[in-house]
């Protein structure tokens, strides 16, 4: 089994930086990547960003260039640097974590808290 963190949540104003860490904790051998994902009230879960165990990372949609993924091998922590906050990204932000040749996430955190105002 896998177990997964989000700390670093915070009430932050546009324009402001925020960092998330994700702790992975457990058979962390099995893991193959892990990805950031957000969901805002009333909308659908969506993907934010990954880095595979490589240390290669990729962010999607409107994050892409203001969000960066990173992982600390020694510490097996994952990292979701936050630049250029602003109030639409607003949301509950979760680290998930994914076996070699897997289709789905396996493994979720608890999530983390992200409010950006105006």
């Amino acid at each position: 089994q896998v177990q997964l963190v989000e700390s670093g949540g915070g009430l932050v104003q546009a324009g402001g930086s925020l960092r998330l860490s994700c702790a992975v904790t457990g058979r962390t051998f099995s893991i193959y990547l892990v990805g950031w994902f957000r969901q805002a009230p009333g909308k659908e879960r969506e993907f934010v960003a990954f880095v595979n165990w490589s240390g290669v990372s990729t962010a999607y949609g409107s994050v892409k260039g203001r969000f960066a993924a990173s992982r600390d091998s020694a510490k097996d922590a994952v990292y979701l640097q936050m630049d250029n906050l602003r109030p639409e990204d607003t949301a509950i932000y979760y680290c998930a974590a994914k076996k070699p040749n897997s289709g789905v996430y396996d493994y979720w955190g608890q999530g983390t808290q992200v409010t950006v105002s105006s």
